[in-house]
């Protein structure tokens, strides 16, 4: 296997919604394309990294594109001829110290989402079902479990407008539901949990009552106090989960969270590699029977760092269905599917093209089934593929 040419430029997915910490009115998109040729053929994959990170122009240009495209036959071929994307990840890697998960993860990632794109392509087979082929004993699931990613805070959006949105998602099939809660502008505590409150009543009803339906998502802003006071107010509705309410490198302060809320906790998106997975399983205190680890393989280094993350979660006793990775993206669903995860997010109506999936795939009762198309499946969502194809 050979890699051909390696190109790369930067997509805008900005948007005047805003969570709990962070607007997205500057928020950027990594795009790539990696041809790679070998045993008489050739395919070109792409990649990009997930919302809620930033493009890496500088980091890809001035280190990990470089090491890809300089890396030998014997570097990036399997022994058994196919191209070999851990081999060039340890390529991409090489002379790059330990720690500083931050950015340098994400650049990875999107070449990491490229090059699985490509190796499925050159064995004409769709990325889930390699994936099952080489790691789950070729069982993939039929379908996949999806929830319908929204409610965030916008200019001028009340609860009226919410329950609207969140009456949209139902109609394309979505059964279940998550909203934004911690991001009330220029309110304390307890205004701001009454809003909330007001908010998620409000929504429930819509899901005639059933919390099991509802997840909510704080995105790391609260600290233990603000917590714990929200945890107390919604534990009665017994939610879906409860999700990322605190800094997610606090892995102590987790741990007395999950002392005083029993539902569900849904963390992880924004830990970048096994080791700081690792660290969240020893030391955050979550429970296997119930919460949920959100890790995006796009921004934390890609499929090879993820499945050394789900090994070490199997030694730690965990299943790899406690797994629902953020990022809306059809390369994690692909891995969802393959690897037999517990779901995967999704993003109706933000962060368009890249949230969504292929474009003829329905989603009934939350749940999709793969198309057999080659690859990861960029080809059959037509606005996301067009993005690609600029870098021709």
């Amino acid at each position: 296997m050979r890699i051909v040419s390696v190109k790369g430029g930067v997509a805008p997915i900005s948007s005047a919604i805003a969570n709990a910490y962070i607007d997205f009115s500057k928020m950027t998109a990594s795009i790539v394309a990696v041809t790679v040729e070998g045993n008489g053929r050739r395919a070109t994959g792409y990649g990009f990294n997930s919302n809620g990170r930033y493009a890496q122009p500088g980091l890809l240009a001035e280190r990990f594109v470089p090491r890809l495209q300089e890396a030998t036959e014997a570097q990036v071929t399997d022994a058994e001829g196919r191209l070999d994307p851990a081999g060039a990840w340890s390529v991409m890697m090489k002379n790059e110290k330990p720690g500083g998960h931050g950015e340098r993860s994400v650049a990875v990632g999107v070449l990491d989402m490229a090059l699985w794109d490509a190796a499925a392509k050159l064995e004409g087979v769709p990325l889930w079902r390699l994936l099952a082929d080489r790691y789950n004993g070729g069982q993939a699931d039929e379908t996949a479990w999806v929830y319908a990613a929204g409610g965030y805070y916008y200019p001028g959006k009340g609860v009226d407008q919410l329950v609207e949105e969140m009456k949209r998602y139902l109609g394309m099939g979505y059964s279940v539901v998550k909203m934004k809660i911690g991001g009330a502008p220029g309110t304390g505590l307890k205004d701001a949990l009454t809003e909330d409150l007001a908010r998620i009543e409000a929504v429930l009803k819509l899901l005639g009552g059933d919390g099991s339906r509802l997840c909510v998502d704080v995105n790391g802003r609260f600290g233990l106090h603000a917590a714990l006071t929200y945890a107390a107010a919604l534990k009665p509705f017994g939610l879906r989960w409860y999700e990322e309410p605190l800094d997610p490198l606090d892995y102590a302060t987790h741990a007395t969270l999950a002392e005083h809320y029993a539902p569900p906790i849904a963390t992880g998106e924004n830990l970048f590699s096994m080791l700081d997975a690792r660290n969240l399983i020893r030391h955050g205190g979550l429970r296997p029977d119930r919460d949920v680890l959100q890790f995006d393989p796009a921004l934390s280094y890609g499929l090879v760092e993820y499945l050394r993350t789900l090994q070490m979660l199997v030694e730690h006793g965990w299943s790899p269905r406690r797994c629902v990775p953020h990022g809306g993206h059809q390369f994690a669903l692909n891995i969802a599917v393959g690897l037999g995860l517990g779901g995967n997010e999704s993003y109706p109506e933000v962060f368009a093209p890249f949230g969504g999936f292929a474009d003829d795939v329905p989603v009934v009762d939350s749940r999709v089934r793969m198309p057999e198309v080659p690859g990861i499946g960029f080809e059959a969502k037509n606005e996301l593929y067009a993005v690609f194809r600029s870098l021709d």
